[in-house]
């Protein structure tokens, strides 16, 4: 097994200090600052760390664009990138992180926001490990997204050129070093506005048109379509969720035109249910459906250079390498369209999420010596 010379008290002492910084999906400027901060602490030099204006093309509010910092090579080699998200999901606000043994958790009132904390404190944990070792290494960008919680925002609206031109990417966002997600559904989302006709509840009722039993019939046969949940078909396989009435729907499949069509069974579900709701004199609803896509799919093939190459980094830390697929869209999924091949692995983040999320500090700090072998393997 390759021997890592990784500091464990200073990683997880990053890992603390970025659990402690709030920074909900959208405003993520405190946390990108301790970010930076740490990296320079650790010997990044201030004209290696800049944002780009990703925020300014992210069509909800976001306080500050992704963070991005250009690593020179101390040997001849291709870019590595390495990515992982700034922000956390509401839950996690006022969070306080609190180590108990070989875990990281909170009081049980808010969830804590490893997801992904770990990955940026692994990432400044293997960059500090790189230049107090002086260990050799090709050219790296580092980069750290903003609104990845809230529809992969900030990978989708970087700049591909502001990726140096990196060959292959690792994005440290899930549990387990070994486990390498090489593929990840894409999603589309869709809405429906269903404007119904009102009339006296108690004088009479049947002159309305009810847009609460419109929905609730066609949400009911969509179920029953077998579109709801886990969606499996001869055409395809994905998977779907409701929101509430007046929010946001949204369906998932390694097939961007079958994530389409799972929509399209939404949209049938609906008209048939506007056939089903009419007044006494006949009037039907309208229906108003929308969907679009939110993001793409990918897969890169296991004998790809990228996959190859993550194998090879779990092998020499002495574990087995693990290639798996998410149901869940990752930056992976901008950054591959983006043309940078991404493998995703873990650094300790679990029940991501929830009241009940912790980190497993040893995980923790398996995928900081990923990382570090990632980085300098030849």
């Amino acid at each position: 097994m390759k021997e890592i010379p990784l500091d464990e008290r200073a990683a997880e002492a990053h890992l603390m200090n970025f659990l402690s910084v709030e920074g909900v999906t959208g405003e993520e400027k405190a946390i990108a600052e301790t970010v930076a901060a740490a990296l320079k602490k650790v010997g990044v030099p201030e004209a290696a760390i800049r944002y780009d204006d990703a925020h300014t093309k992210i069509p909800v509010p976001t306080q500050t664009g992704n963070l991005i910092v250009e690593l020179p090579g101390t040997r001849r080699g291709d870019r590595l990138l390495f990515s992982s998200h700034l922000d956390t999901v509401p839950l996690c606000a006022g969070a306080k992180p609190i180590l108990r043994g070989d875990r990281i958790v909170t009081d049980g009132s808010t969830a804590l926001g490893g997801d992904a904390r770990t990955g940026c404190a692994a990432i400044v944990a293997m960059v500090e490990t790189l230049l107090k070792h002086r260990l050799p290494h090709p050219p790296l960008t580092l980069l750290f997204t903003v609104r990845e919680e809230s529809g992969l925002h900030g990978a989708r609206e970087l700049d591909p050129k502001d990726l140096g031109g990196a060959a292959m990417c690792f994005n440290v966002d899930t549990t387990h070093a070994h486990k390498l997600i090489v593929a990840a559904v894409g999603q589309e989302n869709w809405e429906v506005e269903v404007k119904g006709q009102a009339s006296h509840a108690g004088v009479a009722p049947e002159q309305g048109i009810s847009a609460t039993l419109l929905g609730s019939i066609a949400l009911a046969e969509a179920h029953r379509a077998g579109w709801f949940g886990k969606v499996a078909k001869p055409e395809g396989e994905g998977t779907s969720n409701v929101g509430v009435f007046g929010g946001r729907d949204r369906k998932r499949s390694h097939d961007a035109a079958f994530a389409a069509e799972i929509a399209a069974g939404y949209r049938e579900a609906f008209l048939k249910a506007r056939e089903a709701v009419k007044s006494s004199a006949g009037e039907m609803a309208e229906v108003t459906f929308t969907s679009k896509p939110a993001y793409p799919p990918f897969k890169l093939e296991e004998n790809s250079p990228a996959v190859q190459y993550a194998r090879r980094a779990v092998a020499s830390l002495g574990m087995t390498p693990e290639v798996i697929s998410s149901n869940g869209g990752l930056d992976a999924n901008w950054l591959a369209r983006h043309g940078v091949p991404t493998v995703t692995f873990g650094s300790g983040q679990a029940e991501i999420h929830t009241v009940k999320e912790y980190v497993d500090v040893p995980e923790y700090l398996k995928g900081c010596r990923m990382a570090v072998v990632l980085a300098t393997q030849e």
